[in-house]
């Protein structure tokens, strides 16, 4: 008698290849939606470059592949998925992070913030703990805190803008006219002090001096005149670089 051959095993995840490609065609229309939607020629231009490169090295379906074998356990919290901002210069995350980890107990107390904006890495100086108010003399005691900051982006080729802030109240004394003044001459100090002391090329690093032009919280509170006087460290990435002057 004839042996009665087995049924062939059903593969039951055949659909994940279906699905695959659903999602990659659907993460393309709304690219191409986004890219119409821009006046921006330019940006549209680059948002098709990255996608095209991102199809052609396979990083989409790799990463959906992996997703599929290895799903996550839960739902990850908002601040796990958030996307980092538009821009080239990804590589300027590991210096956040860094400098978020080694300045804790100074962002804690007040004395600096460190943040990710579209330009690029932003660090924030606060005049109390950096400055003499009305002046542009570095407090002896924040010299460790710059080095820590200046050993993280020697080494990287991005640029750097050092940018002076201060409050809406008008200074004027002996050495310094006006907010203007203060604020670049802060600024140049900076300059100064990062080439002498901790060896930046000083052809990475440009000055701009906003006065009380770019606040970051009200000046009707002496809380938020103490926020506005301040230097912000911009490590520039592709994106932020734009504005600055071409090099030779």
């Amino acid at each position: 008698m004839a042996r009665r051959s087995k049924p062939a095993h059903s593969n039951h995840e055949r659909w994940l290849v279906s699905y695959a490609d659903f999602i990659t065609l659907l993460f393309a229309f709304f690219v191409m939606m986004y890219a119409h939607s821009q006046t921006d020629k330019a940006q549209a231009a680059r948002i098709s470059e990255a996608f095209r490169e991102a199809m052609a090295e396979g990083r989409i379906t790799h990463a959906l592949t992996r997703l599929l074998k290895n799903p996550p356990p839960s739902s990850p919290r908002a601040s796990e998925i958030a996307a980092p901002p538009v821009g080239k210069g990804y590589e300027l995350l590991p210096s956040l992070r860094q400098l978020q980890e080694t300045l804790k107990k100074e962002i804690d107390a007040g004395r600096l913030e460190v943040r990710m904006e579209k330009r690029g890495l932003v660090i924030s100086l606060r005049e109390a703990t950096f400055f003499p108010s009305g002046g542009d003399v570095f407090e002896p005691t924040s010299l460790p805190i710059l080095e820590v900051i200046a050993n993280e982006i020697r080494g990287q080729p991005h640029p750097i803008r050092l940018e002076g802030h201060t409050d809406s109240i008008p200074i004027h004394n002996p050495r310094f006219r006006s907010n203007w003044d203060l604020s670049a001459a802060r600024g140049i100090a900076m300059l100064e002090l990062f080439e002498t002391r901790f060896n930046i090329p000083r052809k990475r690093m440009a000055i701009a001096g906003f006065a009380e032009t770019a606040p970051v919280a009200s000046n009707d509170t002496p809380e938020g005149r103490a926020r506005n006087r301040r230097v912000d460290i911009v490590v520039l990435n592709e994106e932020g670089a734009q504005d600055q002057p071409a090099q030779p």
